[in-house]
């Protein structure tokens, strides 16, 4: 019905194009954005993850759009490979399973395609419980149906992810992917919730979303400033104190493998057995995000990076909706 989807080491995220609100996009960016696209895909970076939420306001959608548009666009080397991955949100008035199918729908005429990954995008297990079955029977029906070549997950922790795993299995509907914020500054979801085993033994790919902590792991920003605008600024401000310790050894392996910050840091993403979507708003950002790709830290340097990061006094806050 739907062939194995072939996800590469490291995906971009595109929570970014059509944001206002938190990255400060604006039209303008399109072509830039055009180039980031072009260059990942070129490189083999062929996962693209994003949301039918993703923009702000008018702009909801938008990231899907762009990605239509920059898809068809596209001629080069591994065009066939391109994967869009989508999340449909578990809006309060979504309720009916054939409301998720209308969702990915919606999401592929924007795309002008079918969706490939469809994803939910959190459990409503914290707040609504009974809302998320038939959300879920929907992505289910959106898989038998050959809407779409794999279903993942969102923001789900273990003991959820089983329910969903054996609500799934009851129909022949497998689960390809789950993707949980995951990075240096948040590992609780892989070291005190265990995805990462659970991912394991039920065969889902992990996927690491925030793999730079909006930023903060990229060593761009110092204590004293300057800071991004808005919500993120105030964030740095609280965390990079305490985050001193786990900068210089990021900086210390950086220097001695003749890499940046940024490429250490999602590298020990990859290290871990996750696929890294670092998002990219530029062709520099997006040029170093591929850096990661192509040598691996060795045992000692992820040991190094894990007792600083385990003895940070700050670590980036959890997503509400993950759940146990």
């Amino acid at each position: 019905m739907t062939h194995e989807l072939s996800l590469p080491f490291m995906g971009c995220g595109t929570w970014a194009w059509g944001n206002r609100l938190l990255w400060g996009y604006d039209e303008s960016m399109d072509s830039q954005l055009q180039n980031v696209f072009n260059l990942c895909v070129s490189h083999g970076v062929t996962l693209f993850d994003t949301g039918d939420s993703y923009g702000t306001g008018r702009l909801n959608g938008r990231s899907e759009q762009l990605l239509g548009r920059f898809s068809q666009a596209y001629v080069g080397s591994n065009k066939n490979d391109i994967c869009i991955a989508t999340k449909l949100a578990a809006y309060p008035w979504r309720l009916t399973r054939r409301s998720m199918v209308s969702a990915c729908q919606s999401s592929a005429q924007r795309l002008g395609r079918n969706v490939d990954l469809v994803q939910m995008h959190w459990s409503t297990a914290n707040y609504a419980p009974w809302q998320e079955g038939a959300l879920l029977d929907g992505l289910a029906d959106l898989y038998e149906q050959g809407l779409v070549r794999g279903v993942g997950l969102s923001n789900y922790g273990p003991k959820w992810l089983q329910w969903v795993y054996k609500r799934f299995a009851e129909r022949g509907v497998p689960i390809s992917t789950l993707q949980v914020q995951y990075s240096l500054l948040s590992t609780y979801p892989v070291t005190q919730l265990g995805l990462k085993e659970t991912c394991d033994a039920l065969g889902i790919k992990l996927i690491a979303y925030s793999p730079l902590a909006l930023g903060l792991l990229t060593g761009k920003y110092s204590e004293k400033g300057p800071f991004p605008k808005g919500i993120r600024g105030l964030l740095f401000r609280q965390l990079l104190p305490g985050i001193r310790p786990l900068l210089a050894c990021l900086r210390e392996i950086a220097e001695a493998r003749n890499k940046t910050i940024s490429q250490v840091a999602i590298n020990w993403c990859i290290s871990k057995g996750t696929i890294p979507i670092p998002g990219a708003k530029s062709v520099e950002q997006a040029r170093d995000n591929i850096g990661a790709l192509g040598w691996q830290l060795d045992a000692g340097e992820v040991a190094e990076l894990d007792n600083a990061a385990g003895s940070s006094g700050k670590k980036m806050v959890q997503n509400i909706f993950q759940t146990k």
